[in-house]
């Protein structure tokens, strides 16, 4: 789960201030002690820390928070503040120009994920109504400019290669070619080494002097922590890069690349990579990102994945069928599978306020492996079973047991579940207020 372990440990101290009714100056000094220790492990720079732990002393320690009715919250609304702020304040746009087409040269080292995070943001813009374009730039990575023709048909943008020519000849041909067929955004991926070189700096130079790149984006591997942020402050030393893109933040990285990019090198994440799939890249919304680092949770952007992932022809066409209460089989596997889209668990329940710390790990995990054994039995129904579940008898529970590698009990458990659900659908069929007010109540939404 995206900083985890920082979370858990910044919970832990808000936990403690909160269980006090009155702060005293000493109170929040050791919170600000504990809340160093949880940024110095989660790898953030350490002058970063400094700042930033100096900063909050400043403000926490002040008469209007300890005075005040609820000096807990009031302290967890200053480090939510000044998280927001060493991030970035706001997020950071993709400068298009004037005359299109936006250039947009992509550099970094080799393994940071360059290549795939290039048709990433292709598959960003093509879904706001652009025709991004792909230029193969990298012709000495073994393989490199059919991974990026591989990502590029995957995600439907068309890809600009001339072979093994010279990079900055491709660079520029790349920009004819846009202009004669109307692509208003270049993406070029660039060459990467396994460390940084003269050479490698040298070509790249070339690219952005011939070019003239509006954005010259960095991909980092946010996994390397503080290596990151030391490659950045090479980068823009030799190539003033306008921007980061922060790659496998879902993964066990500790955060610290996120929390010291802009207060160490002066530039601004962009965006961050949040999984391996095409589609698991996010604009970088600092107010967001603390939201999320502290367990405020993340509505917004979950709301936009919802919105982006799921089309409004099938949310209606569900609608119909719960108002009509024909929900089958075949309804939930679909829901089931629209959900995936989302991401996994643990990463929805990491958007939702006030869930994350409250669920375990195992608890998320159960949750997964149910829904995977729920989607094996529904696979091995026959289509008139999934349409009419209540036909399915001792006989044919055997079969699709056997079918999906689970036991009858499993099968009797999720018809069970299947049926409270239409229950509930049922329930929901009248329109009148009071009805609506309480189901929702019970759902927790008032």
């Amino acid at each position: 789960m995206l900083f985890e372990s920082l979370s858990g440990k910044l919970s832990n101290v808000f936990k403690k201030l909160r269980s006090k009714g009155k702060l005293t100056e000493n109170d929040v000094k050791i919170a600000m002690r504990e809340i160093k220790l949880a940024l110095l492990e989660a790898d953030v720079n350490y002058k970063v820390v400094k700042k930033f732990v100096d900063r909050l002393t400043e403000r926490a320690v002040g008469s209007v928070v300890l005075d005040s009715l609820t000096p807990g919250q009031q302290v967890i609304k200053i480090v939510n503040e000044e998280l927001t702020s060493l991030m970035g304040s706001k997020g950071s746009v993709i400068n298009f120009p004037s005359k299109p087409p936006c250039i947009i040269m992509m550099c970094g080292l080799q393994g940071s994920g360059k290549t795939t995070h290039c048709a990433k943001i292709a598959k960003h813009f093509l879904g706001k109504g652009h025709r991004p374009l792909l230029v193969a730039c990298d012709v000495y990575r073994p393989a490199a400019i059919d991974q990026l023709k591989i990502v590029g048909e995957q995600v439907g943008a068309h890809v600009f290669d001339m072979g093994n020519a010279n990079p900055v000849v491709i660079a520029n041909e790349s920009l004819k070619y846009a202009k004669d067929y109307g692509h208003d955004i270049v993406i070029l991926d660039t060459a990467g080494r396994l460390h940084i070189d003269d050479e490698l700096m040298s070509e790249l130079q070339n690219i952005k002097d011939k070019v003239n790149p509006t954005e010259i984006l960095l991909v980092v591997d946010s996994m390397t922590g503080q290596d990151a942020v030391n490659v950045a402050e090479v980068f823009d030393k030799k190539l003033d890069i306008t921007g980061v893109v922060l790659t496998k933040l879902d993964g066990d990285s500790r955060g610290g690349a996120a929390l010291s990019v802009l207060d160490v090198v002066g530039k601004p994440i962009k965006f961050v990579g949040m999984g391996e799939k095409l589609g698991d890249l996010e604009l970088f919304q600092p107010d967001r990102m603390a939201s999320r680092i502290l367990g405020m949770g993340d509505v917004l952007t979950l709301i936009e994945k919802a919105e982006s992932n799921i089309s409004v022809k099938d949310a209606d066409k569900i609608a119909k069928k719960l108002k009509k209460n024909k929900f089958d089989m075949n309804d939930l596997l679909e829901q089931m599978n629209q959900m995936k889209k989302l991401g996994s668990i643990r990463d929805i329940v990491s958007m939702i306020p006030g869930v994350a710390n409250k669920i375990k790990d195992r608890d998320i995990e159960t949750g997964e492996s149910k829904i995977v054994k729920m989607q094996a039995i529904i696979l091995s129904m026959t289509n008139k079973e999934r349409e009419k579940p209540s036909i399915i008898d001792s006989r044919r529970k055997r079969r699709i047991a056997a079918g999906s590698g689970t036991s009858v009990t499993d099968i009797n458990q999720l018809l069970k579940q299947f049926d409270q659900m239409q229950k509930m659908f049922k329930q929901l069929g009248g329109n009148g207020k009071r009805r609506k007010k309480r189901l929702f109540s019970g759902l927790g939404m008032f």
